[in-house]
């Protein structure tokens, strides 16, 4: 068993010794929101949020992107448990700024083992096994942090299964600082329809 392995198991003894009545929280979140960000292990969103267990959902992953998958799971949290709000959080530094879809498919054709980067770029150790399965796949790049919420809010309020009165909020995490800088202009698209 690896290291992070037995970590992660002796912190779940002690979570579960202190777990008191966590149990009965309600499945529905307590503050009736939703949080789209990254996966960035940077990002806390129970910290810069300020939530406890039961609070909010949040949903994450690579970019904090609108993906299908993650309307699929604003849908349900607003449909069938209750949210209200749902708050779309990219942050500054993003990985997802430092390739392009293109990028991402040749690295896959080269093999399946992680790659490296450095300053001439994205680098594959190409020992086979490749796919080409990754050229036909939007990787949901960014290029501007502002520009990606901008354009996912417009696509979560675009989506024919996305109720226009629940207010959706733009926002850019700043790394360097923890602040949440609204993006104004995401927020304006939310109440122009």
């Amino acid at each position: 068993m690896s290291k992070q392995f037995k970590e992660v198991m002796t912190a779940n003894a002690e979570y579960v010794a202190d777990f008191g009545d966590k149990g009965e929280l309600p499945m529905p979140p307590g503050r009736h929101f939703a949080i789209l960000t990254c996966m960035d292990a940077r990002l806390d969103p129970a910290r810069y949020a300020g939530l406890a267990e039961g609070d909010a959902h949040v949903i994450r992953n690579a970019g904090g992107r609108a993906s299908d998958d993650a309307i699929r799971s604003l849908v349900i949290s607003y449909k069938l448990l209750g949210t209200r709000e749902w708050f779309v959080i990219h942050h500054t530094d993003c990985g997802m700024q430092t390739f392009t879809s293109e990028i991402m498919g040749d690295l896959l054709v080269g093999s399946l083992k992680t790659s490296t980067v450095d300053e001439t770029g994205w680098h594959d150790s190409y020992v086979g096994g490749g796919t080409t399965a990754g050229k036909f796949i939007n990787w949901l790049t960014i290029n501007d942090p502002r520009e990606s919420v901008i354009e996912d809010v417009e696509r979560i309020r675009n989506n024919p299964m996305v109720p226009h009165d629940i207010p959706i909020y733009g926002f850019i995490y700043d790394c360097k600082s923890g602040e949440l800088l609204e993006v104004s202009e995401a927020t304006a698209i939310v109440q122009a329809a």
